[in-house]
């Protein structure tokens, strides 16, 4: 293949735009937000899953308590007409006296109740205490993983409005190479690591930093100057330029 010796130049011009426009899609990947937002991201989900699970135990609580409570009012409704019986005199003497026996047995019952009332409350109390506690955490963890997506966004706004910028340098650049020039350049860039074009400076490949032997520098000499040379090492277009020490 053959091209004018200023557009093999131009590929030099070329090589560096992309290796900006490569430069700034790692910068956008490797912003450390995206370490920080996954972090956050981990927590406030984790969080989430606590406070359905506190909330959850917190409404079985209140179902305990509500049931505990209605045991309790079963017992003293049953103990008070129980007691207005006894209070009238109605009913057989043995009638009354089992009515006697049954309030004594319900007043242990009561007081029983009542006991795993108190504790049902204790349990209810640590329970809404929790959800409130993870609640908060939870806003807090809503906050952080906000400003930490914020700054990423300000970051991707930022460097993407800079790569537009060097794409249209780029489009400058590329559309005065021969299109055939621009192909084989295309292909080595993605075949090479991102550099389809190196120059020779100073008797180096500056795309794989091997020096050539004498030898190998008077064969590229010896080209043509519209020649198009590859790295015989690395295979990319070598361009040769004033300061190639040929």
């Amino acid at each position: 293949m053959n091209a004018a010796p200023a557009d093999q130049i131009r590929l030099l011009d070329l090589q560096a735009i992309d290796s900006k426009l490569d430069q700034l899609a790692h910068r956008r990947r490797s912003l450390p937000e995206h370490a920080e937002i996954d972090r956050a991201t981990a927590d406030h989900t984790a969080l989430k899953d606590l406070v359905v699970a506190a909330q959850a135990q917190l409404g079985d609580t209140e179902r305990e308590q509500t049931k505990a409570e209605q045991d309790v009012e079963q017992v003293r409704a049953r103990s008070a007409r129980n007691q207005q019986r006894l209070d009238s005199g109605t009913g057989s003497p043995r009638d009354l006296e089992n009515l006697q026996h049954e309030n004594e047995s319900l007043a242990k019952r009561q007081s029983d109740l009542e006991d795993v009332v108190l504790e049902v409350m204790e349990r209810l109390d640590s329970a809404q205490t929790r959800v409130t506690e993870l609640t908060a955490r939870l806003d807090h963890s809503t906050v952080v993983l906000t400003e930490a997506e914020g700054r990423r966004d300000a970051a991707f706004a930022e460097i993407d409005a800079e790569a537009e910028k060097v794409r249209r340098d780029r489009e400058a650049v590329a559309q005065v190479i021969p299109a055939d020039l621009l192909k084989l350049y295309t292909r080595l860039r993605e075949q090479q690591g991102g550099v389809g074009a190196a120059r020779l400076f100073q008797r180096r490949c500056e795309g794989c930093r091997v020096e050539f032997a004498a030898a190998d520098l008077n064969a590229i000499k010896a080209e043509a100057a519209d020649a198009v040379v590859r790295c015989e090492n690395c295979g990319r277009i070598l361009v040769r330029t004033s300061e190639s020490g040929i």
